[in-house]
């Protein structure tokens, strides 16, 4: 992997920035990957004053729309080309496996791509006339923005707030976890690449590290930012809310889940199995849409999760950069320690413990932050690790009657983010969709993504809606305009 750098990009400028030093650490291993320099408050000003003067500076500004596509073209070019070393830094900075970040970053390529397409097919609007005049509606960028990301998926996640964010006209002030800042730094690299390549201002682009409670907090308050577009926590997204709510700008939050995967007695036992140990245990379990409820019709439970169990301990732990690794380390030894105290307790709300439950043993995993998949049964579905974001490669499997009994546990969570159904019953497929509150639903399938279908979430799993057509309209002011069609005086007219 190419030695990472310590500098981030503040306004353009490639430089250490004021801010507290932070270590990012291998969690597979617990080594030091590097020293960055995080950012301070004055270092946030100074970016926020340098994006708001590339957002209005008319190389940018005045640019065509696809013009601006073939910028996002050319980015698309860079990350697809460095998709490889994108990979080894977020393996590296993360823990997760080598396939899972390499697809990840052609994922953020497709993005840029997508959103270029999106941006030349684009169209504002000639209005129904109720008058002697002419109306049509426009959009114009917002000026400077605001994407503020988790840990978990960053090369993805800011491809999902870069791409639309630029296509429509802003500059951007890109917060990156303070964990894994360093694939968003590789691909700050990439994006200022570009926009020299096609003379356009380097400060359209900023990636501010460091503490959420620093740079994050000054990054949303400052004045110059407009929107504010945010992945992570429920609370953080409550706070973030409430600073737009003060500030009166707009906010799209992506926050947390405690999503159902469903098992009807009438599924294929062998794909909804395979399904099922991927929803939850694919990126440790470290997804906002991990299937961590498991709702199993009652009179195929025992057999299923014992299958289930059975299968589950044969999962392959160990280092991203191993081949053959299904289950890596979670991102941080604070984070595995978080996830371990939710498996205590469950112990101590009366859960059993089918498989797992402990961090593995053994030297290639004493100084890492693994910890194994595990499966948890016998609780109800009232219980704090059935309600609670664990955030981690903990599924809790609970039985159900009757489809009414289903959809009542299955709804009984603060959140509304996703779902998977398995069933070779179509109707009771479509029926189960409508009723569940999730944003997103999948059937006889998990985590699957297009960058054309948007997403959201209900209840505390967020506001707004992020990728799809629209995603750029959702970084842009819409503004209508009126042209006379007549001649005649309007009633004032002297």
């Amino acid at each position: 992997m190419p030695r990472p750098t310590t500098d981030i990009l503040i306004g353009g400028q490639w430089r250490p920035g004021a801010g507290d030093p932070a270590e990012t650490v291998d969690p597979a291993s617990g080594q030091i990957l590097a020293t960055v320099r995080g950012a301070s408050v004055e270092d946030v000003d100074e970016a926020a004053r340098a994006a708001a003067r590339a957002a209005a500076d008319p190389a940018w500004r005045a640019l065509l729309p696809h013009r601006r596509a073939r910028l996002l073209h050319r980015i698309a070019e860079l990350v697809e080309d460095a998709a490889d070393d994108l990979a080894r830094t977020q393996t590296a900075d993360t823990g997760k496996a080598l396939a899972e970040t390499r697809a990840l970053a052609l994922s953020a390529a497709a993005t840029f791509r997508y959103t270029a397409a999106a941006l030349e097919t684009a169209e504002d609007a000639i209005t129904p006339s109720r008058g002697d005049y002419l109306t049509m509606s426009v959009h114009e960028p917002i000026g400077v923005v605001a994407a503020v990301n988790p840990w978990n998926s960053p090369v993805a996640s800011d491809a999902q707030k870069l791409a639309p964010a630029l296509a429509a006209g802003n500059a951007v002030l890109l917060k990156p976890a303070a964990w894994t800042p360093l694939v968003s730094l590789a691909l700050g690299r990439l994006i200022t690449r570009a926009l020299d390549e096609h003379g356009l201002p380097r400060a359209l682009l900023s990636v501010l590290p460091g503490k959420g409670s620093v740079v994050g907090d000054a990054v949303v308050n400052h004045p110059l930012v407009g929107r504010i577009g945010f992945t992570g926590g429920t609370a953080t997204g409550r706070a973030i809310a409430a600073v737009a709510a003060r500030r009166l700008v707009p906010a799209s939050l992506e926050l947390g889940g405690k999503s159902p995967t469903i098992v009807r007695a009438d599924a294929d036992i062998p794909q909804a199995l395979a399904g099922v140990m991927y929803g939850i245990f694919s990126s440790s379990g470290q997804s906002c849409i991990a299937g961590s409820r498991l709702f199993v019709a009652r009179e195929i439970q025992e057999e299923f999760v014992g299958a289930l169990v059975e299968r589950v301990r044969k999962l392959r732990v160990g280092p991203g950069t191993a081949p053959g690794t299904q289950v890596g380390p979670l991102v941080h030894h604070r984070h595995r320690d978080t996830v371990a105290a939710y498996v205590d307790l469950a112990r101590e709300e009366g859960g059993r413990v089918l498989c797992g439950g402990a961090a593995p043993e053994g030297e290639a995993y004493r100084d890492g932050a693994y910890y194994l998949p595990t499966v948890i049964d016998g609780l109800p579905h009232t219980a704090r690790v059935c309600q609670e974001e664990i955030f981690g490669p903990v599924l809790i499997a609970l039985p159900y009657d009757d489809e009414d009994d289903l959809v009542r546990q299955a709804n009984s969570t603060v959140y509304g983010l996703a779902c998977g159904i398995w069933t070779r019953d179509h109707r009771a497929a479509w029926r189960l969709a409508r009723r569940i509150d999730a944003g997103t639903v999948w059937i006889n399938t998990y985590k699957q993504f297009s960058i054309s279908t948007p997403f959201s979430g209900m209840k505390d799993s967020g506001l707004g809606t992020e990728k799809g057509r629209d995603a750029i309209r959702a970084y842009q002011r819409q503004k209508s305009l009126y042209w006379a069609a007549s001649d005649a005086p309007l009633p004032w007219a002297g």
